[in-house]
């Protein structure tokens, strides 16, 4: 979007609309916002507990579902409540430094916890290929680089937004159709050329999220390779069973993303309401249902959370 007529006047206050044109419904919206945000909370709260406190569970893989759920609750924290203030309060109103620094922690989280799904499909990998060097390999001071590697490449890459979005003049408009803000939608209102802004964009979108999503699918390729290899047919079902709740994870944080993106650049005929909901659920989603998902497919973390919350009580 390119002006050169602009005033000189730049909006420091901006209006975030919630869901367009489903304001009246926004009372009855908040209900799945505010159980989600509840269940991510509680859910991803419970398993931090739960991963630090049990000396068995100290292994590569819990500390890095550790790490997945802490970036669970950061997003979550975000996002949610400015959205449910939106709907009970009508408070859309929120500052233009204030937009930029929830965004710049909107997409860094974002990108932390694709990192994090990308180091634990390559924790399978060393788990299934070379399950006898497992432990030596991934050892607690290698997993503590990783995860500092993963705070410095996702905050790294977000920081020039900063600038980026700083030196931009907003004379357009100062509303947002959205339930938070986000770098291309804040860009959009202003009256100033953004193509260094989008071309910065789709640079740290195919260096970090694509990027992941390459090397996931690799790594699940040398996977399948080893485990179809495997001779015997406990090991085989074992093997898959390791995968099956990072798989579904995976499923869970991408699909919506993918779907969401493919919808935003086709989809010129659906309703700005849609768009909005389906970016609402990539954020809503994942911090809910990651901790549910691997509750029930481990069987570790199910017979710790029974012992936690119902052996005492006996």
């Amino acid at each position: 979007m390119t002006t050169s007529n602009h005033t000189g006047v730049s909006h420091t206050v901006f209006h975030l609309l919630g869901i367009p044109g489903l304001e009246d419904q926004h009372m009855w919206i908040s209900i799945p916002f505010f159980i989600s945000f509840v269940t991510a909370l509680l859910g991803n709260s419970l398993l931090i507990f739960i991963i630090l406190t049990k000396r068995c569970l100290h292994e590569p893989m819990y500390l890095f579902l550790c790490m997945l759920a802490l970036a669970d609750v950061f997003l979550s924290t975000c996002t949610v409540p400015q959205a449910l203030a939106i709907f009970w309060f009508h408070a859309g109103k929120i500052s233009l430094d204030r937009c930029i620094t929830q965004l710049f922690f909107i997409h860094s989280t974002f990108i932390s916890e694709s990192g994090i799904l990308l180091v634990m499909a390559f924790d399978r990998y060393i788990a299934i290929c070379y399950p006898l060097r497992y432990t030596t390999i991934l050892t607690h001071a290698l997993i503590g680089k990783i995860g500092v590697t993963i705070i410095l490449r996702s905050y790294g890459i977000m920081f020039p937004i900063i600038f980026l979005l700083k030196r931009l003049t907003f004379c357009e408009s100062n509303i947002l159709p959205n339930t938070a803000c986000k770098h291309i939608a804040l860009a959009h209102v202003s009256c100033d050329d953004i193509r260094v802004n989008i071309w910065y964009g789709f640079f740290v979108l195919m260096s970090t999220v694509v990027l992941d999503i390459v090397l996931i699918f690799f790594s699940y390729v040398l996977i399948l390779r080893a485990v179809f290899h495997v001779s015997s047919q406990d090991a085989y079902h074992k093997a898959l069973n390791t995968c099956g709740s990072h798989v579904c994870v995976i499923i869970l944080f991408y699909g919506p993303g993918i779907f969401t993106t493919l919808t935003q650049r086709f989809g010129h005929n659906i309703s700005p309401h849609i768009h909005v909901l389906l970016a609402d659920v990539c954020i809503l989603a994942p911090p809910m249902l990651n901790p549910i998902i691997y509750g029930i497919k481990t069987k570790q973390i199910r017979n710790q959370v029974v012992h936690l919350l119902f052996t005492k009580q006996k």
